[in-house]
């Protein structure tokens, strides 16, 4: 049974190399489980989704909550899914350099990233215009 979860997190370390470090060790780690998924990560926040089966996204999610790297780990949400909507990504990253402003505007208060100050299907929908609109780092 495939799966859906949507989280948000704090980085401890909002620099690029620790960023970096996340997403290697995701790129490296994920295929095995059968993991794929997208983060955006802005202003010292991350907001991923992760797809796969039930056991290997539980066992991500429980691992997430227990980095060091991260915290204020709150999950937005969590589905039961027909088909994957990020299977081309091992851990694709919203390119934030090139992002237009006003996407992230559309859905909240202010033009950043907050995934704590909205619901999760505004999250996921916001992930999912940013899929279509901003460049995607990392396709496999």
């Amino acid at each position: 049974m495939l799966v859906r979860l949507l989280y948000a997190s704090r980085a401890l370390d909002p620099r690029s190399e620790a960023i970096d470090a996340i997403l290697a060790q995701s790129r490296q780690h994920n295929p095995a489980c059968g993991i794929t998924g997208i983060l955006c990560y802005g202003g010292g926040i991350f907001l991923q989704a992760i797809e796969g089966g039930r056991n290997a996204v539980s066992e991500l999610y429980g691992h997430i909550q227990r980095d060091a790297r991260h915290r204020e780990v709150v999950l937005l949400d969590f589905e039961e899914i027909s088909e994957r909507r990020f299977s081309g990504w091992t851990m694709g990253q919203v390119n934030m350099l090139k992002l237009n402003h006003s996407i992230l505007l559309k859905y909240s208060e202010k033009p950043e990233l907050d995934p704590y100050s909205v619901s999760g299907k505004v999250s996921m929908a916001l992930l999912e215009e940013l899929m279509a609109t901003a460049s995607i780092i990392g396709r496999v």
